[in-house]
């Protein structure tokens, strides 16, 4: 075999361990509320910037966040629904979704449609207030 001809082959099995590699890496980050109904304990790590301050908020999935004194993250922002969104788990991950609040659930910047895989150093959006996912892991 000559030297061209075995580049060839060398760069199309990189090519192939890179595109494999990719589709791994992508797995889907969204799900229907009927795909995420079943719940695992897992906590939830989140920086919280609201109205000028920063705090860190540490529970137990599936948490409502809103300005209900009911919900599991209570936010004083004006903006924020009374229940505006809700993180849930199946399987060990953690999903994010709007509860059908006036202003919307953001995720990175995009609104989001459906439930919608949490990562951690992903930023969610409700009224003014941000939420930094620094960790999720098992409840221990």
């Amino acid at each position: 075999m000559n030297f061209v001809a075995h580049m060839r082959i060398g760069t199309l099995e990189i090519t192939a361990m890179l595109a494999a590699v990719a589709i791994i890496a992508a797995r889907p980050r969204s799900g229907s509320p009927a795909e995420i109904a079943s719940l695992a304990p897992v906590k939830a790590v989140l920086r919280i910037v609201e109205l000028g301050s920063e705090r860190r908020f540490e529970g137990l999935c599936p948490l409502t966040i809103g300005r209900d004194a009911g919900c599991e993250l209570v936010l004083a922002d004006v903006e924020v629904s009374r229940r505006h969104a809700r993180l849930e788990t199946q399987g060990g991950i953690v999903f994010v979704r709007d509860l059908e609040s006036s202003n919307g659930t953001f995720l990175n910047g995009r609104r989001l449609e459906s439930a919608v895989e949490l990562r951690e150093g992903d930023e969610i959006d409700v009224g003014t207030t941000r939420l930094i996912v620094e960790k999720i892991a098992p409840w221990t």
